[in-house]
């Protein structure tokens, strides 16, 4: 229902001078009007991509497709004088200027969408036309925004009637303009002296011969081109590692995708309970795990629930899911009422994992989707799979009656996979966990080895070893000792290991890991020295991805016993080997990426150094000759 227009609002006089001009200018140079619209392959400027200008301009209808050369638009968009959109000032002329730099466009420019609302007209387009009764879609009313990105799709992959059918959709939106903003022209009831002569726009919009197609052929090879796994992965630490991903649910009711990816073999089932997610994530002995759910609070939240007394000065929000909105994606806040549980779900299934040793990162796997030119998630089943087995992902899902959700999990562990492979972006900032985004232009950061072993294995003579030859050396001491000076309490191993105990026991075992790491956050190349729990290692690896090496370092006990006696003089070797801190140490050799037996000679353990530094120089080599 049309709200009515009174003699107040619904006049010339009423509206504001700037659109006044633009009018005025309308019916003045109608030929030097231009009615623009795109289609592109999603809603976020930043991850998206137009496909199709479609635009009418002095009688007539034109339309480029992506590949093709924008010169006629350029030239048409220099001269019209002004240009009609329907949601275009948030939208096209975004995506426009963005993939068109230096563009010309109208300095004038009206949104429809906007001078509906004026005269009551709400909603989106094809919603204003079936309220104003106009007919301009004959054969197209199957098709919508959504349609028209799986008609993008299935053109890519050799289906020219499909863009053809996306052209006419276009050029309906683009005719359909003019047959709107005569209809909203009529309503305002404009003045006569305000035009001279009156203009049926819509024939501008949509002039003669409007919806004749030139013929069109394939997608150019460029456009059907997608990377593969074998050319981003193949050869990077994500190539032969193991990893799980889940596309984790809010409840136990309801089964969760979880999938196994190794190298690029993937399987996938649902899981139910929390209990058989850790229990068959735990028998993959996976190198990561990549959850598709938020796995913590906005910064200053403790809990989920609306009862934190946090809810009101920090909000529902974290700081990645802002930077996803600014990015064009439309992402559900965290604390949301509908996902709470999920969120709560998340967190402690991350926490239970990480203190196992078993790395964890959030994914969102929409991202590598768009690297893989996948429709985003509600295309289909069949899109997924296509995607997927495109990309180079094998497994008997392509032929097994699969779910959205076990699909959406292998997607979620390829994420792990480009982290492994340090081709991600992590959103956040360092008061929250970050959020992984695939990313092809990452560029490698630093590398870091993490050292770990019983009491006198020789952990800090590898250690010193890798800084002499040009690490940044860090231990965990460092951070304990300025507590301890903080707390006047005397930098004893006893009391090391008391306080060390009593963080890994209240649950900040990765404060004390991201406080360590922030003394040397400017280094390129960095060693840790004293893992000792799992966390530890857990940490490490979700935040430097492939480019952490954990060395676990063993020694015979009678080997250790006498180094401990000539470095300390007291007799109290099977003492310190019994605390509490160093009985979990053991529990880190399963989690090494290597085992280094330090049985030899102090030019042994050198030798090996020397080897590790060789491989990095060689590595590094490498990448600066494929930039």
């Amino acid at each position: 229902m049309l709200k009515k227009v009174d003699q107040t609002s619904g006049t010339s006089k009423a509206l504001p001078r700037h659109l006044r001009e633009q009018l005025s200018l309308c019916h003045e140079y109608p030929q030097d009007v231009l009615f623009l619209d795109i289609e592109t392959t999603g809603l976020s400027h930043y991850y998206d991509e137009i496909t199709i200008i479609g635009w009418s301009l002095g009688g007539r209808a034109s339309t480029v497709v992506k590949g093709a050369s924008v010169d006629d638009f350029r030239r048409d968009a220099a001269r019209a004088k002004v240009m009609i959109t329907f949601n275009g000032i948030r939208f096209d002329q975004r995506f426009i200027m963005q993939e068109l730099p230096g563009i010309e466009l109208p300095t004038h420019h009206i949104d429809l969408m906007y001078l509906c609302r004026r005269v009551g007209l709400k909603g989106g387009q094809k919603a204003i036309e079936r309220e104003l009764k106009l007919d301009l879609r004959d054969g197209l009313g199957d098709v919508d925004g959504f349609a028209a990105v799986l008609l993008w799709h299935e053109y890519l992959r050799g289906d020219v009637t499909s863009l053809q059918k996306l052209i006419r959709y276009n050029r309906a939106d683009v005719g359909a303009m003019g047959a709107i903003f005569d209809s909203v022209l009529q309503i305002f009831s404009l003045e006569r002296d305000l035009f001279q002569a009156s203009t049926r726009f819509v024939e501008w919009a949509a002039p003669e011969n409007w919806l004749t197609l030139s013929e069109v052929g394939p997608a150019a090879s460029h456009l059907i081109a997608a990377p593969h796994f074998d050319e981003l992965l193949a050869n990077t630490p994500a190539g032969n590692a193991t990893i799980v991903g889940i596309d984790l649910t809010g409840s136990e009711l309801r089964g969760s995708g979880w999938s196994h990816l190794q190298g690029n073999e993937a399987e996938c089932r649902l899981v139910f309970t929390d209990a058989d997610l850790i229990k068959q994530t735990l028998a993959a002995k996976p190198d990561l795990v990549s959850i598709d759910s938020p796995l913590s609070l906005p910064f200053g939240r403790t809990t989920v629930e609306d009862s934190d007394p946090g809810r009101v000065e920090f909000g529902i929000m974290r700081r990645c899911e802002r930077e996803l909105k600014r990015r064009g994606v439309n992402v559900y806040p965290c604390l949301l009422p509908s996902m709470q549980k999920l969120t709560a779900r998340g967190i402690r299934l991350a926490n239970t994992l990480r203190q196992l040793g078993i790395p964890v990162i959030e994914s969102y796997p929409g991202a590598a989707q768009d690297i893989m030119r996948i429709p985003r998630k509600g295309a289909g089943i069949e899109w997924l799979k296509l995607g997927l087995g495109r990309f180079g992902i094998r497994g008997s899902y392509l032929e097994e009656n699969v779910s959205h959700d076990e699909l959406d999990a292998i997607t979620s562990a390829l994420v792990g996979s480009f982290h492994l492979a340090n081709l991600t972006e992590a959103l956040g900032d360092s008061d929250e966990a970050p959020l992984i985004i695939p990313d092809l232009m990452a560029k490698p950061g630093p590398f870091a080895i993490g050292v770990s072993g019983p009491i006198a294995s020789g952990k800090t003579s590898f250690a010193r070893e890798l800084e002499s030859r040009g690490f940044a050396y860090i231990r965990f001491s460092e951070v304990l000792d300025d507590l301890l000076r903080e707390r006047d309490l005397e930098l004893t191993r006893e009391n090391r290991q008391k306080l060390g105990t009593d963080i890994n026991v209240s649950g900040k075992q990765r404060w004390l890991a991201e406080q360590t790491v922030k003394r040397v956050q400017n280094a390129e190349r960095i060693v840790v020295d004293g893992l000792r729990f799992g966390e530890d290692h857990a940490f490490f690896t979700e935040n430097f991805g492939g480019r952490f090496k954990h060395i676990y370092i063993q020694t015979n006990d009678g080997l250790r016993r006498a180094r401990y006696s000539e470095r300390d003089d007291t007799d109290n070797f099977d003492e310190v080997s019994a605390s509490e801190v160093e009985s979990g140490v053991a529990l880190m050799k399963p989690l090494a990426h290597e085992i280094f037996s330090n049985d030899g000679s102090r030019e042994t353990l050198s030798k090996r150094v020397t080897e590790i530094v060789q491989e990095l120089d060689k590595e590094r080599g490498c990448q600066s000759q494929s930039s």
